[in-house]
């Protein structure tokens, strides 16, 4: 059953600023090579990246990273691409997200979202490292009703899996989704168990109510998400309002879903200008939070079962956020500045793992790079990759 629900109050570090500390520099020590968003570059525009680590062979370990309309990339330690992966005609893949030791032989899986076509797409992982595509043919559609509604866009979007289940946000909705994998003879299925709806108007402090300032149609959308399995928390950015913590019991969504910090315009009057396609904010109506919309790529860096940290992309400053898993009490910032590569800008996603690797003895962040220089004039998008070490948490 779909659950519809209002803000719980009072919400974790949503009233008021959480203080800061120092803002770190961090610097990035492998970069993949450059991805063009024009016809010479295929359209490939990075966005979400997922680790996989190879149990029998760290140094076979591999980052898996999506690139809109040019599909799937895959890239070594050094940031090498090693394998390149085009979508189906008309799809457009989003986000992507592991699945590990599912199934009768227990293998690893990593499942995409397909924003073009409305679906999840599953490639199986072998002990090399390398995708094999293995989606049903009859994979159904995630929101849609029918390939015309498919046409309109309001289609599988963010994605954060756990077990054997994936979250699936819908893009320009307030709607999530839980779907279970399941596996066929040679191919893997889901189907949809659970829908929650997040809020899209809110009552503000001074009584007033405010709805974010989007295109007419719209409503604000999730895209970052991660669950914590072990806690059973998902943990979804609505882009325009907060990063919310929602309860999960096996294959649905439970209690009142919290926030943990909302952006910094939450509650900033807007008007949408169609000549610009962008929304002109009024002054700061001083009910946010630090994270400058939008609040984007989650991940977790896992220190124990329950202990770790949870680090957020704050997009509108190029900036993260991270916090202590078990209290999501604020514990530092950091941004990626330039040195032998460049920084990160405008971040989507981004991926952590606490597993040592070569040349990350401590562990590996990857986040997306929504502005790589240089480029040659061309716009470009890659992913960066980051020595865990780098960052101070003491």
């Amino acid at each position: 059953m779909a659950l519809s629900t209002a803000v719980a109050g009072p919400p974790a570090h949503a009233g008021g600023k959480p203080g800061n500390g120092l803002l770190q520099e961090i610097r990035a020590t492998v970069e993949t090579p450059a991805l063009f968003d024009d016809e010479a570059g295929g359209d490939s525009d990075a966005d979400d990246p997922a680790i996989w680590v190879n149990q029998a062979d760290k140094s076979r370990s591999r980052v898996i990273g999506t690139a809109k309309n040019g599909g799937l990339r895959v890239y070594d330690l050094a940031g090498r691409e090693v394998q390149s992966i085009l979508p189906p005609e008309g799809g457009r893949f989003n986000n992507v997200d592991l699945v590990t030791g599912f199934g009768k032989g227990r293998q690893d899986y990593a499942v995409v979202t397909d924003r073009g076509l409305d679906k999840l797409r599953v490639y199986r992982i072998d002990a090399s490292g390398r995708l094999t595509d293995v989606t049903s043919a009859d994979a159904p559609l995630l929101f849609s009703r029918d390939e015309a509604e498919v046409e309109a866009q309001a289609t599988g979007y963010g994605l954060a899996t756990y077990g054997r289940y994936a979250v699936v946000s819908r893009r320009h909705s307030t709607t999530l989704g839980i779907f279970r994998l399941e596996e066929r003879k040679n191919s893997v299925s889901y189907r949809v168990t659970d829908k929650l709806d997040l809020p899209k108007e809110f009552q503000l402090p001074n009584g007033a109510t405010w709805t974010p300032c989007l295109e007419p149609g719209e409503d604000p959308q999730i895209e970052g998400m991660v669950v914590d399995a072990e806690a059973g928390v998902l943990y979804a950015a609505q882009e325009d309002v907060a990063l919310w913590k929602i309860q999960l019991d096996r294959d649905r969504f439970v209690g009142v879903p919290r926030v943990v910090e909302r952006v910094a315009e939450y509650g900033t009057p807007g008007a949408y200008d169609p000549e610009t396609e962008e929304c002109e904010l009024g002054p700061d109506a001083g009910f946010g939070g630090r994270i400058r919309a939008d609040v984007e790529g989650a991940t977790i860096y896992p220190t124990g079962k329950r202990d770790g940290y949870l680090v957020v992309s704050s997009q509108g400053d190029s900036k993260f956020y991270v916090y202590d898993r078990r209290t999501n009490r604020p514990l530092t910032s950091f941004q990626a500045v330039d040195a032998r590569v460049d920084g990160v800008q405008h971040s989507d996603g981004a991926a952590a793992t606490s597993v040592p690797l070569p040349g990350y003895p401590k562990g590996l962040l990857v986040l997306h790079d929504g502005e790589n220089t240089p480029n040659g004039g061309r716009v470009s998008t890659n992913f960066k990759y980051v020595d865990w070490r780098s960052i101070n948490l003491r």
